[in-house]
């Protein structure tokens, strides 16, 4: 008597299985990847606008708190659009902030916003240097 050719159900739903295990787990690690990429899209409108202000500072000797001299409109997006940018100047325009603060999809993500002022200090919020001790967030 030959034996019929196929699978049982039982290896069938192992491999189902398996399968669905992986699956989960290349979902979560393309999702982290995919917040950490978005990420560089903060990091270029931040960069640009402190090379920006320092241009200003050395014509006015003073920074500006308008966005649109860089090309940005009101509300001011990175250029793909998962961050939104705020620029905050001090009194007397000696110093800056700039934010950018994760929207839409972005939201989730771990480090939350992201800022550079007018020293280079590159934090997730101004005031958690811890959260970017190890310098994941850039």
């Amino acid at each position: 008597m030959e034996r019929p050719r196929g699978f049982t159900l039982l290896e069938v739903i192992i491999v189902v299985a398996i399968v669905a295990i992986l699956a989960a787990l290349a979902t979560s690690s393309y999702s982290r990847y995919v917040l950490r990429s978005h990420r560089a899209d903060a990091h270029q409108a931040l960069m640009a606008v402190a090379h920006g202000q320092e241009r200003w500072y050395a014509t006015y000797n003073r920074y500006t708190d308008d966005l649109s001299q860089w090309g940005y409109t009101e509300p001011a997006t990175s250029p793909n659009g998962y961050y939104e940018l705020v620029l905050e100047v001090d009194d007397d325009a000696r110093s800056f902030v700039a934010r950018a603060i994760p929207v839409r999809t972005q939201a989730v993500d771990v480090c939350g916003s992201l800022s550079i002022d007018n020293r280079g200090n590159k934090l997730p919020e101004r005031d958690d240097a811890q959260a970017n001790a190890n310098g994941r967030c850039w």
